[in-house]
């Protein structure tokens, strides 16, 4: 089965996002084609939270996961620490303050 190409699902993400009017910026634009996707959540309170994409090695299903949560400061840290690591990674900052973010919907794990 075809995959969706990163800079694909990056912008149909943002779309989503947009219809739903919840804010959301890329921050870091990794590889278009195969770069690993993080996703920032502020709640514009000084707190935010961070997802990272990964598989399920039991299913093989791709799922999201939070990387990191608290402090916004200490989740930006967590963040650079991800992309000193991954210089293709992309990084996109979701700002909204009744947390929500749409990972879970049906449609963006794949």
């Amino acid at each position: 089965m075809a995959r969706l190409t990163t800079r694909f699902w990056v912008d149909a993400y943002l779309a989503r996002l947009s219809f739903q009017t919840i804010p959301a910026y890329v921050t870091a634009h990794g590889d278009d084609h195969a770069g690993a996707v993080l996703v920032k959540l502020s709640t514009l309170d000084g707190k935010a939270r961070a997802f990272t994409r990964g598989f399920d090695l039991m299913t093989g299903a791709r799922q999201w996961t939070e990387l990191a949560s608290g402090d916004e400061r200490e989740v930006d840290a967590s963040i650079a620490k991800q992309r000193s690591f991954d210089p293709d990674l992309w990084v996109i900052e979701v700002e909204d303050r009744q947390g929500r973010h749409l990972l879970d919907e049906e449609g963006l794990s794949d």
